[in-house]
């Protein structure tokens, strides 16, 4: 069966909204690059909610030459939103009806996994259904010091269990934490 990985940025004070405001550390330095395009590589499609859709269209979409924009714009993105009707980023699937039960299915469909970017609503279900997989914490080393309840990873009523497969440090200090959802 096909995993969900989510990949989400967060600061050591818990944050992850806005990442593109953060101080830079270079998360997508040559090293990070290589990362994330290996991540890509091993799977076969993307997965996000609306905010994250709308974040990253615009910019991925007017990217190209390199693996891994290219790999982004060329896998199959599926969008859960019930209003998004019109997508412009080539090879984006809105998924309106049923989430739980559609992604269910597409894990089990034939295939590699399934790499899912930005944490909130969806990532919640996610995890409250048993369906998400693994979570790859990439660790920016400061503290942020404005984040609100909603810029947190944290929220009332989500748990879950993960155990620690793996770790890398990257050398702008960013530490990516690999962690396997425990049943």
């Amino acid at each position: 069966m096909r995993k969900i990985i989510n990949s989400t940025y967060i600061t050591l004070d818990g944050v992850i909204q806005n990442p593109q405001d953060w101080p830079s550390l270079g998360g997508f330095d040559d090293a990070g690059r290589v990362v994330q395009t290996e991540l890509l590589e091993r799977c076969d499609a993307v997965l996000m909610g609306r905010h994250t859709y709308d974040l990253f269209a615009p910019v991925w979409s007017a990217s190209s030459g390199d693996a891994l924009s290219d790999r982004m714009n060329a896998l199959p993105k599926y969008v859960v939103s019930s209003t998004l009707t019109n997508p412009r980023w080539n090879n984006t699937i809105v998924i309106d009806d049923d989430p739980i039960g559609a992604l269910t299915a597409l894990k089990q469909e034939p295939g590699a996994d399934i790499v899912q970017y930005g944490f909130g609503p969806l990532s919640r279900a996610l995890m409250a259904e048993g369906l998400l997989d693994e979570l790859r914490l990439w660790v920016h080393p400061f503290i942020l010091g404005t984040g609100t309840p909603d810029d947190l990873i944290y929220r009332t009523g989500t748990s879950g269990a993960f155990t620690l497969a793996g770790s890398e440090a990257l050398p702008n200090g960013i530490v990516i934490l690999t962690l396997a959802a425990t049943p």
